[in-house]
């Protein structure tokens, strides 16, 4: 695979593939490919090869139904607020084309992290990709704009039946905070808050992004 020249749209478009992001018409298409461009193919094969097992490491979003149990066990607040968190949290379980997000942005770094967290949520242009390596959480935007002059964006990290705790706001399309000890299964999620974060040290605004963090797996 190293000795064949690499066309990055074909190799995006094998990612695609592989993870299943493209839509029927285009599956067809590429299937036919497969049979005729070598190149192509081989590359199909190498991003099979790279991303074996990475779905084992995301957990589906759990059913909607068990959604109100968990959005008030995690944001115990009112109603109107609460409507918002849940709206976002639904849509925790990663799409495909967070999946390849957060594998192009791992594939693609120098950095050997411990864990990983992908970002997202229905309805919403934002994916955040969160690599880990001991209490340094590095946090890239990879898809869709910042806050806007009237609002933040602010990190929160939310660790079993306790209260979302902030990790600081969010600067720029990338940005460095410190995590306690991370751990699979603990949550990451940014809202929209007013200009400087929230004012009352617990979300006040709607999730626009959320995230599971899960091992890393040496691929």
């Amino acid at each position: 695979m190293s000795d064949l020249p690499l066309d990055q749209d074909d190799d995006f478009l094998a990612a695609e593939y592989v993870l299943g992001g493209v839509d029927l018409q285009t599956r067809s298409t590429l299937e036919a490919r497969l049979k005729t461009d070598a190149v192509f193919a081989a590359l199909v094969q190498d991003w099979e090869n790279r991303l074996s097992g990475l779905n084992e490491e995301f957990a589906d979003a759990p059913a909607p139904d068990v959604m109100p149990k968990i959005e008030a066990r995690l944001f115990p607040r009112p109603e109107r607020v609460k409507r918002n968190w849940f709206t976002a949290l639904i849509g925790l379980g990663l799409s495909s084309a967070a999946i390849l997000a957060l594998a192009a942005f791992v594939f693609f770094s120098q950095a050997k992290p411990e864990y990983l967290a992908s970002l997202s949520a229905e309805n919403s242009p934002l994916l955040y990709e969160a690599v880990i390596s001991g209490h340094e959480l590095t946090l890239t935007r990879s898809a869709g704009d910042g806050s806007d002059t009237e609002h933040s964006h602010e990190l929160w990290l939310i660790i079993g039946d306790a209260a979302p705790v902030s990790l600081g706001l969010i600067s720029g399309a990338r940005g460095t905070f410190t995590l306690p000890d991370a751990q699979t299964g603990l949550v990451l999620a940014v809202s929209l808050e007013p200009k400087g974060g929230s004012p009352t040290g617990a979300p006040t605004g709607p999730v626009i992004a959320a995230g599971s963090i899960v091992a890393a797996k040496k691929i």
